[in-house]
């Protein structure tokens, strides 16, 4: 019988959490669970999962960020919530900043909106799940944490309005995305380039996750 999972790793979608579930293919004590994108999403994926299978020792909510804080570059590890000493060091170690995160309800692309959000805020960077997963947890008794990278920082658009291009549920419409680059495909480069950024911010999220929980034993103190 395989023993629950001491740790949930949540991600909103498979590309943030490829990398790492590379680094954890086949090691006990680790959960992925994708929550898709959105509070709504991620906060009734986690409370049914929390509901249903037994519950881990803490949760990890995952994956990208936008940088507001205009101090932080591409690749910047950033985390909230773990209370522990000794996590807090590892994490200094690992080249993670304690971090205020602002839960959004919609995709922040544009420079204008981000430097809005550093002033009006205070927040260092905005995504939109960790909140929600957070009240799950809370209702369920389950410390959660958030261990997340900058994927595009506050001076850097985002190459489409990703907004446009999402379906009533949150998820990306491959036929909005198509259309999009025909009528516009002097954003092809912008997206390739973007693809590589995102792409390293995952690995380098998934190094430090991986490197947090191996030296735990999968169950750092949240």
């Amino acid at each position: 019988m395989t023993e629950p999972a001491t740790t949930w790793v949540c991600f909103a979608v498979r590309e943030e959490a490829a990398p790492f579930r590379r680094l954890v293919r086949g090691g006990s004590g680790v959960r992925v669970l994708l929550t898709g994108m959105g509070a709504a999403n991620a906060r009734g994926r986690v409370a049914a999962a929390l509901q249903r299978d037994p519950p881990p020792a803490q949760v990890i909510s995952s994956g990208f960020a936008g940088g507001l804080n205009p101090g932080l570059r591409s690749g910047a590890l950033l985390h909230a919530g773990f209370s522990a000493p000794e996590t807090e060091a590892r994490l200094q170690r690992l080249g993670s900043q304690a971090a205020r995160f602002l839960m959004s309800d919609r995709i922040v692309n544009s420079v204008a909106e981000k430097q809005a959000l550093w002033h009006q805020e205070g927040a260092d960077a905005v995504e939109m799940e960790s909140g929600a997963i957070q009240e799950a947890c809370r209702a369920a008794g389950v410390p959660c944490a958030v261990l997340r990278v900058v994927s595009d920082p506050a001076d850097v658009p985002l190459p489409l309005d990703f907004n446009q291009l999402l379906t009533p549920d949150c998820r990306i419409d491959g036929r909005k995305l198509a259309v999009s680059l025909l009528r516009s495909p002097g954003k092809i480069p912008e997206l390739l380039r973007f693809q590589r950024q995102v792409r390293f911010a995952a690995e380098r999220l998934a190094s430090a996750l991986a490197m947090l929980l191996l030296a735990h034993g999968s169950k750092p103190p949240v």
